[in-house]
């Protein structure tokens, strides 16, 4: 349902609130760079430090400026599955066409939770769902057997982003939702073509804030099966993706985009603005790149 590259979008900031000016043309970048798609108020969108009131505008704002050109999804997960629930159902209101739903954070839910958790928001919600594997963040992984527990239990989830960074256990997830309805996604712009190789049909990526065009070649040659012409895009890239990774998303991916001139390089507390020898290091790459 969702193939292809989608954008995991930043939120630029001013120093009065959302900059939604930046907004507008990054939003447009995006759609012109041939983006797939674009997720709003994922984890690189600093949802954590936005308020209610800030949040419902912004998805009222992405779905005016997208005006239907690409699918647009929010992400709508928390670590009160009551929260979640409420925040799926107003996507689904809004006209969202689908939510991104990470696990449940700081709780540390058993499987029995995990899949108690998406139930209980698929009850709500008939929004196409992404659920969304972030062990290094939120304490908890999706294993593969409950990944095809879900698969074949809950009818609306249609994909299941993994950013576990382990190969070996997608391979597994890969395997536990074979024929089903659950699509495999990277949430990993390193491994968009190992994932690719394992059935993987799309990427939700940190790295197209800068590069639409680039990463949804990239993903379109894999969709092709044209591994090799994907990896090669992947590894002309690789070392600035690293760099989007040097310090915690979404820091480098923000400066990044204010080097483009797309947005200020503005982040909430507790984020802090990148440190000046990783962000000459970026400079550097974006320069040798021919990007800047």
């Amino acid at each position: 349902m969702f193939e292809g590259t989608y954008t995991a979008i930043i939120t630029p900031f001013d120093e009065k609130g959302v900059d939604y000016e930046s907004f507008e043309k990054l939003i447009e970048s995006q759609i012109k760079g041939g983006i797939n798609g674009i997720v709003f108020t994922g984890t690189t969108g600093e949802p954590a430090t936005m308020t209610d009131a800030e949040k419902k505008q912004l998805r009222r704002f992405a779905l005016d400026t997208v005006a239907k050109r690409v699918p647009v999804i929010f992400g709508t997960g928390s670590n009160c599955t009551l929260s979640a629930v409420k925040n799926s159902a107003m996507a689904q209101e809004e006209g969202a066409d689908g939510v991104l739903v990470v696990t449940p954070y700081y709780n540390k839910c058993t499987q029995e939770g995990l899949y108690l958790h998406y139930e209980a928001i698929s009850k709500e919600c008939s929004l196409p769902m992404i659920i969304y594997n972030v062990p290094s963040r939120t304490g908890v992984n999706i294993l593969p057997e409950t990944a095809g527990r879900i698969a074949r239990g809950i009818k609306n989830v249609v994909g299941i982003k993994e950013a576990c960074g382990n190969l070996e256990q997608i391979a597994k997830t890969a395997k536990a939702i074979e024929g089903t309805q659950l699509q495999l996604m990277s949430g990993d712009d390193k491994l968009a073509v190992d994932i690719a190789k394992l059935g993987g049909t799309t990427l939700i990526s940190v790295a197209s804030n800068a590069l639409p065009k680039e990463f949804s070649h990239l993903m379109a040659y894999a969709g092709a099966k044209e591994f090799d012409k994907a990896q090669a895009i992947l590894d002309k890239y690789s070392d600035f993706v690293d760099l989007l990774f040097a310090e915690v998303n979404p820091i480098p991916v923000k400066y990044a985009c204010s080097l483009l001139g797309l947005c200020k390089n503005v982040l909430r507390l507790p984020l802090t603005p990148m440190s000046e020898a990783k962000a000459q290091l970026l400079c550097k790459e974006m320069q040798r790149l021919q990007i800047i």
